[in-house]
């Protein structure tokens, strides 16, 4: 397995693998509600600024996990930067989650970074306990935050300090 930065030529299989992902309903977005596109997400690793960074595991040619870590242009808040991680299925649990980390981790404190944040469903039990493994401690909880299948859910914010 290889953790490298995504560049403007991963955006297809990037795009296919958001997708997937998203099937799980573990994310933001419901299952084939997003439409974001190869082209866009093409341009988006173009613009990408040199505070933000896009990281995937690759195996045998095939993108199997990724790691956006997007900072705000905004002077109070370039100190930090918050993360949104996805592990194709039948790939949890092999370690690309702790391996996406431990390479964010490096890439932010050679920025000078100081916080990594993330939100998580409360339910969302083996990424809760991937976050911890590395260090994120929980900061509070969005009450009713998201609408999934008919119920309310709620949301951790996590954080790592550097």
């Amino acid at each position: 397995m290889i953790i490298r930065k995504a560049v403007p030529s991963d955006a297809g299989q990037l795009a296919a693998l958001i997708k997937h992902v998203e099937e799980s309903n573990f994310m933001l977005f419901e299952p084939g509600e997003r439409k974001t596109t190869a082209e866009q997400l093409h341009i988006r690793l173009l613009a990408m600024g040199e505070n933000s960074i896009v990281l995937v595991a690759e195996e045998q040619q095939q993108l199997t996990a990724y790691l956006f870590a997007i900072n705000e242009d905004i002077k109070r808040k370039k100190h930090s930067v918050y993360v949104a991680m996805g592990v194709r299925q039948g790939e949890r649990g092999k370690g690309r989650g702790t391996k996406l980390f431990l390479a964010l981790e490096e890439w932010a404190q050679s920025r000078n970074l100081h916080r990594i944040e993330l939100t998580v469903l409360e339910h969302n039990s083996s990424a809760i306990a991937l976050y911890k493994k590395m260090g994120f401690k929980v900061e509070g909880l969005k009450r009713d935050s998201l609408y999934i299948a008919n119920t309310y859910a709620n949301e951790l914010f996590m954080s790592k300090i550097l």
